[in-house]
């Protein structure tokens, strides 16, 4: 395959950079490709003639999307747009990566691939424009949705907590906010196995949680702190004592949890348990600092 990855320095895209070893690839960002552009887009898609673009670039600052939604929008669903319209151009598959946050976090237990959003943050409104944009405009098209996405590239959940727990005795870590921990490789590979199907249609990619469906931000962290070995002490707090002390611009859903049911039931493609892949990405950050 000849795969375009928008967003290719990110976390996702740098996996995917790995994952396709012996496929003819181009990983490009900005300032080569601004998605937000639909004639940078056009340019690039023109040029490379992929038979899949794996659409991975977007603004993902939950936060930031609040401050500023234009640029939320500009970004995560105009740039969805103009990939859409470049694949629709070109014949080739697209893979649009979406997030859990489309959803309100009120249903109480895992959301399926087939559960009807309500996204409460500029940022899962957003993504969700973007999602139906993509499906709107051209029908060769995955959406796929990971959550808590973390590797040992860039910012994530995981890292911050390494990073912090190296350097304090305690941590103050939310208890009550699920979520599914999907690590960046994992999803990468599935992503391979998804386009060799030509099976279009959403997906939830995230890694197996066993029964629970999912953990808590404070079992990550524990996790975390466990599998490196570090003695840091953590304290778990509410999300509202959290917020009370440390408030932020958006909302964020409670119980996000994702279940892979599509994948997992009708092409068999399955991530990992998540407290494996915790351990990979510890273990690959402690040798990189011991070398």
């Amino acid at each position: 395959m000849r795969v375009l990855v928008t967003g290719g320095r990110g976390q996702l895209g740098v996996a995917l950079g790995q994952a396709l070893a012996g496929h003819e690839m181009l990983l490009a960002s900005r300032p080569e490709l601004d998605v937000s552009s639909f004639s940078s887009v056009l340019a690039v898609v023109d040029a490379f003639r992929p038979d899949a673009v794996v659409h991975a670039a977007a603004q993902t600052d939950v936060d930031g999307c609040e401050r500023d939604p234009d640029t939320a929008y500009r970004v995560n669903t105009l740039g969805t747009q103009n990939v859409a319209l470049a694949c629709r151009r070109v014949g080739a598959d697209l893979v649009a990566v979406s997030t859990d946050y489309i959803f309100d976090g009120r249903k109480g237990e895992p959301y399926l691939e087939f559960d009807e959003p309500n996204p409460i943050s500029v940022y899962g409104r957003s993504k969700l424009a973007g999602e139906r944009l993509a499906r709107t405009l051209h029908d060769r098209v995955y959406i796929v949705r990971p959550a808590w996405v973390f590797s040992g590239i860039g910012k994530s959940f995981v890292k911050t907590i390494l990073g912090l727990g190296a350097t304090r005795a305690e941590l103050t870590i939310v208890s009550d906010e699920l979520g599914t921990p999907t690590y960046a490789p994992d999803l990468a590979q599935a992503i391979v196995a998804l386009l060799r199907t030509g099976r279009y249609g959403t997906y939830h990619l995230v890694n197996d949680a066993g029964s629970a469906g999912g953990c808590s931000r404070f079992e990550l962290a524990s996790e975390t702190i466990r599998r490196a070995g570090l003695p840091t002490a953590l304290r778990p707090v509410s999300s509202a004592e959290y917020l009370r002390e440390h408030p932020l611009p958006a909302r964020r859903p409670l119980d996000s949890r994702l279940r892979n049911f599509a994948a997992a039931e009708a092409l068999g493609v399955r991530l990992r348990p998540w407290t494996e892949a915790v351990a990979e990405m510890v273990a690959g950050l402690v040798d990189s600092a011991g070398d």
